[in-house]
């Protein structure tokens, strides 16, 4: 069982637990996380979502997202999810997301960085992720085309590209 801490609406916690699931009631919020790593040519590393998902099962997505669980951080959330999916250990205390996107039951931290990893070094959790490779923009485009990826707005995917470009995005 996963559990979340709620939020108020100016994401201050409440001292409530929610339950993966379960849906929230109004006024409460949980947390979730998500990164884009950039590699030295502007590509972005995609993953491609396990067929056992209850959403978008086989579906492409930017590298690694999930739900912060009860007690962490956004950026502690971030590491054990970069490390869960992909095996990576990125050390997130000095690095901010980029930008955090309300959704109906909560906040999104979108976390951008740079570095060009090898996708020998990647290591898939088995029930979360079975693919990743590197795509440019108009690659992640024909994905999104073919509805191979996720449906997110062609705009904001753009926007993550776009980010990347700032110079406190360059953490190696």
């Amino acid at each position: 069982m996963e559990l979340w801490d709620i939020y108020n609406i100016d994401r201050l916690p409440t001292g409530d637990t929610g339950v993966r699931g379960t849906r929230l009631s109004g006024g409460q919020y949980h947390m979730v996380v998500h990164v884009g790593i950039f590699n030295s040519e502007g590509k972005l590393l995609i993953q491609r979502r396990c067929m056992q998902k209850n959403t978008f099962p086989g579906k492409w997505d930017i590298t690694v997202g999930g739900a912060a669980l009860k007690g962490e951080t956004s950026r502690q959330a971030m590491h054990r999810e970069l490390s869960e999916e992909l095996g990576l250990d990125i050390d997130f205390v000095s690095i901010r997301p980029k930008l955090t996107v309300n959704f109906d039951e909560g906040f999104d931290d979108y976390y951008l960085i740079c570095r060009d990893v090898e996708l020998s070094e990647l290591r898939f959790q088995a029930e979360e992720v079975m693919d990743a490779r590197w795509a440019d923009l108009s690659e992640v485009f024909a994905l999104m085309d073919s509805g191979e990826f996720i449906p997110y707005m062609k705009s904001f995917i753009a926007l993550l590209f776009d980010m990347r470009r700032s110079p406190d995005n360059l953490q190696s």
